[in-house]
């Protein structure tokens, strides 16, 4: 008997809590359902009363402080890129104080020397892929596809744009 006792005094501690929980729970989605209801009706009599005009002027105003905003970071942006460069174009400048114009010219051409020499090691690997491949027979779009594969694309967009799309936007 007193083991039964104590076997329903540990499960109604053990239950209550949770069976409390639940009523709970219910009671606050209730509260959160009348809220929201109230929150509806009140939008619906705003609305009746003419404030929708405003709800969208409000919503305009919004829109072109976020504008100005984005195009005031772009100015900022553009302004931090452009001290860069001068920052980049003055060091460069430094280091050629002093200096002979054989190492002038020796240091000017470092950048273009190693571009070239990837450029036509491409083109020379390319060629030589597509002759070993058309004296094999394979046909010339399958070459194609191998040859100019979306990695290659990008390499060469990059060096190309690297090399003219650069100096033009900083002109």
């Amino acid at each position: 008997m007193l083991t039964l006792l104590s076997t329903l005094i540990s499960f109604l501690m053990g239950g209550l809590p949770k069976l409390l929980d639940f009523f709970q729970d219910r009671a606050d989605k209730a509260h959160e359902l009348n809220l929201a209801q109230m929150q509806i009706q009140r939008e619906l009599e705003l609305r009746k009363a003419g404030f929708e005009a405003q709800e969208r002027i409000e919503h305009i105003k919004s829109e072109q402080l976020a504008t100005e905003s984005a195009a005031n970071t772009a100015q900022v942006l553009i302004g931090a890129q452009q001290a860069e460069m001068q920052a980049v174009y003055a060091h460069d400048m430094s280091l050629n104080e002093g200096t002979s114009t054989w190492m002038k010219n020796l240091r000017a051409s470092v950048r273009p020397v190693i571009t070239y020499g990837f450029f036509f090691l491409l083109v020379f690997v390319d060629i030589g892929l597509f002759a070993y491949g058309w004296s094999r027979g394979v046909p010339f779009s399958e070459l194609a596809e191998m040859l100019w594969d979306p990695e290659t694309q990008a390499l060469f967009a990059s060096i190309i744009a690297f090399h003219f799309g650069g100096r033009a936007f900083g002109k």
